[in-house]
C-alpha cells in the first residue's frame, strides 16, 4: 500500500511543481520594466524550477518567455541550450539572445539550433558570417581529432602478436575484394543518391539560401552561394545574372539543393518562372528537366574557370568589410526584369 500511495503522490507533486514554474513565468511577465533585483530574484528561481518540472511545462515556460522584451542573459542562454524540441520557439522568436550567444550556441549545440537560428527575422552580418563559416569550424575540428589520435598512437605502441598480423591480413584481403566488386558494381548501375566526392550543400547553406531568398536579399544570397561553390562572389553574380535562371537551377542542381526549395528558390528570385501549365510552374519544368550528374560537372567547370581568373577570393565577409571600413551592406544583385524601389536607403528587388 505504501508504494501505491507514492506512485499517486508523484505526478501530484508534478503537477505541483509546473503549477509553481508558470506562475513564476507568468508573474515576470507581468513586470513591464523589472528591476536588477527583480531580474536577479527571477534568475536564481527559474533554473531550480524548470529542471523539475515535466517537459510539457517546460515548454509552456519556453513559449511564454519568447515573447518577453528583457530577460536575464544568463537565463536566456540557459533556455536556448536546451534540447531543440524544447528552446526552438525561444531561439527563433525571441529577441533576448545577443550575436555572441546566438553565434555560441551555434557552434556548441548542434545543427538542429543552427536552423533553429536562420528563421530568426533578423540576422546581423556577424552571425551570418558565423553560420556560414560553421562547415569550416568543423572540419578544422575533425582534422584536430585525427591528429591527437595520432599523436596518442604514437605515444603507445601496440606490439602486435603474430594472430594479430594473420588477422589484419585477411581482413586487408576481404576490404580489396570488397572494394573491386563495388567498383564493378559502380560501372554498371551507380546509385542516384551516391555522391561521393561530389561538392554538396550543408543544411545550414541550404536554409540560408531558402532564407535569402524569400526575402529577396540578392547580396546576401550570392555571398552564401560563393561560399558554397569555394569561389569568388564575382561568380555567384554572373549564375544570378542569368534572368532566365537556366545558370542558377543548373547550380542548385548540381550541388544536390532539395528539389522543393530549389523551385521555391527560383520562383522568389524570377518571377516569370512562377507561371504554371496545366498547374505546374516553369520553375518545377525547368528544374525537373536538368540531369544532375551534367549540372555537377558544368558546376565544377565553372569553378576551375573561375579559379584560373581569380587566383584570390574576391569577396570579403561583412563582418570583415566592416572592419576595413567598408560598407557592411551587400549590393544588391538585379535577378528579374521588374522594378525595384529603395527601401530605409537599400535597394530591394520586388
Amino acid at each position: 500500500m505504501t508504494n501505491e500511495f507514492r506512485d499517486l503522490e508523484r505526478p501530484q507533486a508534478m503537477r505541483k511543481k509546473d503549477v509553481v514554474l508558470m506562475a513564476t513565468v507568468t508573474s515576470f511577465e507581468s513586470l513591464p520594466h523589472p528591476s536588477r533585483s527583480e531580474l536577479r530574484q527571477f534568475a536564481e528561481l527559474f533554473a531550480p524550477l524548470f529542471s523539475a518540472s515535466t517537459e510539457q511545462a517546460r515548454r509552456d515556460a519556453v513559449a511564454a518567455l519568447s515573447q518577453c522584451e528583457t530577460i536575464p542573459p544568463a537565463v536566456a542562454f540557459f533556455i536556448a541550450s536546451q534540447p531543440i524540441s524544447i528552446s526552438a520557439p525561444f531561439l527563433i522568436g525571441s529577441n533576448c539572445l545577443s550575436d555572441d550567444a546566438l553565434i555560441a550556441i551555434a557552434r556548441t549545440q548542434g545543427e538542429a539550433h543552427a536552423r533553429a537560428i536562420v528563421r530568426r527575422e533578423a540576422l546581423s552580418p556577424t552571425v551570418i558570417d558565423a553560420l556560414v563559416g560553421l562547415r569550416h569550424d568543423r572540419t578544422m575540428r575533425r582534422e584536430e581529432v585525427i591528429e591527437i589520435e595520432e599523436a596518442v598512437e604514437e605515444a603507445f605502441p601496440l606490439a602486435p602478436t603474430q594472430a594479430m598480423i594473420d588477422e589484419a591480413e585477411r581482413l586487408a584481403r576481404e576490404d580489396m575484394l570488397r572494394s573491386r566488386i563495388k567498383s564493378l558494381a559502380g560501372h554498371i548501375d551507380r546509385p542516384a543518391d551516391d555522391r561521393l566526392g561530389l561538392r554538396n550543400l550543408s543544411p545550414i547553406q541550404e536554409a540560408l539560401l531558402v532564407r535569402f531568398a524569400r526575402n529577396r536579399e540578392t547580396g546576401l544570397f550570392a555571398t552564401t552561394l560563393a561560399d558554397t561553390l569555394s569561389a569568388s562572389h564575382w561568380l555567384s553574380e554572373r549564375i544570378l545574372l542569368d534572368i532566365s535562371g537556366q545558370q542558377l537551377a543548373t547550380t542548385l542542381k548540381g550541388l544536390a539543393m532539395h528539389p522543393d526549395d530549389a523551385v521555391f528558390v527560383l520562383e522568389r528570385l524570377y518571377d516569370h518562372l512562377r507561371a504554371e501549365t496545366k498547374g505546374v510552374s516553369r520553375a518545377e519544368i525547368l528544374f525537373a528537366q536538368l540531369d544532375e550528374d551534367e549540372c555537377g560537372k558544368r558546376v565544377e567547370a565553372w569553378r576551375r574557370a573561375d579559379s584560373y581568373t581569380y587566383a584570390q577570393p574576391q569577396h570579403q565577409p561583412a563582418a570583415e568589410a566592416a572592419q576595413n571600413g567598408q560598407p557592411a551592406s551587400p549590393r544588391v544583385i538585379r535577378t528579374t526584369a521588374s522594378a525595384r524601389r529603395p527601401v530605409q536607403g537599400i535597394y530591394r528587388v520586388r
